[in-house]
């Protein structure tokens, strides 16, 4: 009898089978998805049942873009959470830090009264009110204006501001809570803005030469209710005595500074149109805030602006004043402001629209 042939054992090959986490698997037991934040809250709106895509976008709720919103969130963490805070909603549950936030834009962009926000996001008014004056309390200030920057004046009975902006529509100095009554050079001549730049701390950088001797120190530009001054251009007044050749060049001057006026229209428009607030319906307590929620609504414009915030380039902006405005007249003129806007005005027609390089 021969030798037991034994029979060598094969190796299985090892096969791991590789899952798309992004394709369900009948096989795997069912593991829930983790809930998107937004999709938690929105449901505050259309109801506990509503299926996904019956949900409203975030963007046209709060009329910002997620990464926008993030960085906010980022910004007022610590004040937004501090205690004692516990607020909740009408069910007894604890409101996150992006409920939070969520519920204080959507009452600035709005404009809703605190029970329209309440009812329908759930939460009682009162809530609505204190996380609104909370966020507000969370922001700073803008920063000092550069250079060639646009003052305008908007108001109407309740209130007015005044905001010095810059060519990107950012606003730079915020002067509020002054009645609408008063005239837009009183209120400029009450701000501390004013007394920064006539004692020199205010617009004090690297001066230029313009004609000659003639040196030309950081400005900015206004409209006839405005008083011209040294760091403050304003048009020229009609004159029908003037000499052709003096007429056109003031004429051109005029055109070149309302051009630029019309950057800081435009950006009082976008802010009431996006903060609708500011405009919108107030209780007693809100008015009384309304200098701080204006000053916040500024701050979260140009948060926008340094964001790059896509929902915000896509709301349409209008260059005109309220309904009712009327161009107020300042007609106090600075005699030294007087000759350097000559020099400007000659400046610019010489070596900008004729293009020479110097001066016969």
């Amino acid at each position: 009898m021969g030798p037991i042939k034994r029979h060598k054992k094969r190796k299985r090959k090892r096969v791991e089978k590789v899952f798309d986490q992004n394709v369900p698997n009948p096989s795997l037991p069912y593991q829930p998805q983790a809930l998107d934040w937004w999709d938690q809250f929105s449901k505050r709106i259309t109801g506990p049942s509503s299926h996904s895509k019956d949900l409203p976008r975030f963007e046209s709720v709060l009329k910002i873009s997620r990464k926008t919103f993030n960085y906010i969130c980022s910004l007022v963490k610590e004040e937004m959470m501090a205690k004692p805070a516990n607020f909740t909603d009408l069910n007894g549950k604890l409101l996150s830090l992006n409920d939070r936030v969520a519920v204080a834009i959507r009452r600035l962009s709005s404009g809703e009264s605190l029970s329209a926000v309440g009812n329908l996001l759930g939460i009682n008014q009162s809530t609505v009110a204190q996380i609104t004056w909370r966020f507000l309390g969370s922001h700073g200030k803008p920063r000092d204006p550069p250079p060639q920057v646009a003052l305008h004046g908007s108001g109407d009975e309740r209130d007015q501001a005044e905001a010095v902006v810059d060519p990107e529509m950012r606003f730079l100095d915020v002067v509020t809570g002054w009645p609408g009554s008063m005239s837009h050079s009183l209120v400029l001549k009450s701000s501390s803005f004013f007394r920064l730049c006539e004692e020199g701390e205010r617009l004090n950088g690297k001066k230029i030469k313009l004609l000659g001797e003639t040196e030309l120190r950081e400005y900015i530009i206004g409209d006839a209710a405005f008083p011209l001054l040294p760091w403050l251009l304003t048009p020229y007044p009609y004159d029908p005595y003037q000499r052709p050749r003096s007429h056109n060049v003031f004429v051109s001057f005029n055109m070149r500074l309302s051009a630029t006026k019309m950057v800081a229209l435009r950006a009082l428009t976008r802010l009431k149109e996006t903060w609708r607030i500011i405009n919108g319906v107030m209780w007693r307590p809100d008015k009384n805030r309304l200098p701080r929620i204006i000053l916040v609504c500024c701050i979260l414009h140009n948060i926008c602006i340094d964001l790059k915030d896509e929902v915000q380039c896509e709301i349409p902006v209008d260059d005109v004043n309220d309904p009712g405005y009327r161009q107020q007249v300042c007609e106090y003129r600075d005699e030294t402001a007087s000759g350097l806007r000559d020099d400007v005005s000659l400046y610019l027609d010489c070596f900008v629209d004729r293009g020479l390089s110097s001066i016969d």
